[in-house]
This record gives C-alpha cells, structure tokens and sequence, in this order.
C-alpha cells in the first residue's frame, strides 16, 4: 500500500502534468492576422478555398483570428509548397490551401526535391465528387460493363474530362480502371477539353463515349436525364436528388476520387500548434456559414483532420504515383 505522503505526491504530480499540457494548449492560441497561401492566382479554386476560410475563422476563433489571402501561383502550385517549407517553417501563423492537385503533382514529382512529407497536412473541409457517366442512351448502363468493355480492350471507350493529360479527371479513370483489374492502362483514350462543361457537351452529342469529371458541373445535366451517371467515385452517396447514383465503394472499387478542398501547414511548428490548427478547422466546417457555401459551389461534405487526413493524403499519393508510373507519366 501506498502511504498518505507517496499518494499526496503523486496527486500533486499528475496535477502538475494536467497543469503543464493546459498551459501548452494556451500557448498554442493564434490570434491576429493569419497568412493562407493560394498557389495560383485569384478567381481559382485555391485562392476560393483561403477566401472561404477567411470568412468562417472567425466564429470559431471569437473574432480572434483574420485571414489574409497570398496569392502565390507558380509551377502548379509548387512555388507555394516550396514558401512554406524553405520561408515559413516553423511559422504557424502560415496555412496553405491544397487539393487533389496537389497530390497529383507530389505523386508525379512535379515539385522537384519537395515531398508530402515536407508539410504537416492538417484537414480537408469538402469536396467535389468525381463522377463517371455517359449519355442517356448509351450502351453502358453500369459501371460494371464500361470496365468489361476496358478489360476486353482498354482502347474500346474514349473518355472526355477538363483536367490536362496526365491531370487529375485523367486520373480518375485510370485510378478506377486499374483498381478493377484492367491491363494496360496506357491504352485507355481519354480527352481533354477547357472546362467541365465542354466535356459533357461532348458525352451528350454522342462524341465521346463516357465523362469523367465531377458532379458540380454534371449535375444539371444529370436531372435533365441527358446524362446516366454510373457511378461516383466516393464512398458515401450524394444528398437527393442524386442519392440514387451507386458510389464506387458499394460497386467494390477502392476509389475516392474527389476534388477536396484542404490545408497543409509548415512542418516545423509544434504539435500544440499544429493541434490548435486542425480543431479550429474543424469547428469553422461545422459552422452554417461553411455549409451554405458548400452548397452554393457544389460541394458535399468531406471532412478528415490532423493524422487521419495525413494518412489519407500519404495513401493517395502513393495510388496516384503507381498508375501514374504504370501508364507512362513518370518516367524511371
């Protein structure tokens, strides 16, 4: 048995452990202005996701913290990711805003001598589904027959999306096809075209076989009954009216393929810091504020924080870089 001193003084010292890791947490305490880094110009989706940070902050910060949007743009992104490591790294009055673009390149290696390890990934607030579909009188009338058709012959279907050759809508089908066991993945035709909406002009004249691309610029078309979606690449169904699509989780496909919307901060700063950022994050997405403008842009909600998001965005570079190198894009 412990004695009455012994039992004090460990009383005394795990009260002085709670004390400590509550002065931590305090100091952690950012208020003032902030930085967001958009790495690319105004009008992007980047510089649209500080800008919507800086009006949801402040409900969950008391007013006690403004965001001042940096343009940044440059090699895709990559002048950007390359101010918060070699600029700011242990700044924790820094946050920068990143996507699925931002994976794709660090699989791809566009941003020379830098890593998604170089960054504390601290969460993501929503996203923009990807979506595959084809018009409605198409043949394809299942996800699972599009991919037969691409086992049989990888160069049978021709797809459109906006993003460029080796971009993010490219990728979305070879994520999905490779992922369903189809060889070749360098034989698949895909197309690119300047926006969304060209790209489902396209689908519904009968041009091209099938769209890969996401649900805010689809989703008209969708209700008008000009496109039959087949599937969307994420693991939780959308709100109505488009509940009924079948998610690429239900069909047995590993596949999240959304545009989300994010932010990754400098390694260097400390875990209390860190920490402050990822819950002040997730208090603003749960605000009204966040959710009507979600709502106004086309956005569900995809909400991962601190290590859970880190593993995620670890987890996709590593599935972008493998089909990536399967099909050509990174060069050994």
């Amino acid at each position: 048995m412990l004695s009455r001193t012994r039992k004090s003084a460990y009383a005394i010292a795990a009260l002085t452990v709670m004390l400590s890791g509550a002065a931590t947490a305090q100091d952690a305490d950012i208020t003032g202005t902030v930085d967001c880094i958009a790495p690319a110009g105004p009008g992007g989706g980047w510089d649209f996701t500080c800008r919507s940070l800086g009006q949801i902050i402040g409900g969950a910060t008391d007013h006690q913290v403004n965001v001042q949007t940096k343009n940044m743009p440059g090699a895709g992104g990559g002048v950007g990711f390359a101010h918060i490591i070699t600029k700011r790294g242990d700044d924790p009055k820094v946050i920068a805003a990143a996507s699925t673009a931002t994976t794709a390149r660090l699989a791809q290696g566009q941003f020379p001598g830098m890593t998604a390890d170089m960054v504390r990934w601290v969460g993501a607030i929503g996203a923009d589904p990807g979506i595959i579909a084809v018009k409605k009188d198409s043949p394809y009338t299942s996800l699972d027959q599009l991919l037969a058709a691409l086992k049989e012959d990888p160069a049978s279907v021709t797809f459109a999306g906006a993003s460029a050759v080796g971009g993010w809508d490219h990728l979305k089908i070879l994520m999905t096809a490779h992922e369903a066991g189809v060889k070749n993945l360098n034989k698949i035709k895909y197309l690119s075209y300047n926006n969304g909406g060209s790209a489902v002009t396209q689908v519904i004249g009968g041009h091209i076989d099938a769209l890969v691309g996401v649900v805010s610029s689809s989703q008209g078309f969708i209700e008008s009954g000009d496109l039959r979606p087949l599937a969307v690449l994420n693991d939780k169904r959308l709100a109505p009216p488009l509940d009924e699509i079948p998610t690429s989780t239900e069909l047995g496909l590993d596949v999240e393929a959304s545009n989300w919307r994010g932010f990754y901060m400098p390694k260097g700063v400390s875990d209390a810091e860190y920490e402050w950022w990822v819950s002040t994050l997730r208090q603003a997405s749960e605000t009204d504020e966040w959710r009507k403008i979600m709502k106004q842009n086309g956005l569900v909600p995809f909400e991962r924080y601190g290590k859970d998001f880190d593993a995620f965005v670890n987890d996709q570079v590593a599935k972008l870089n493998q089909v990536s190198r399967e099909v050509g894009l990174i060069q050994e």
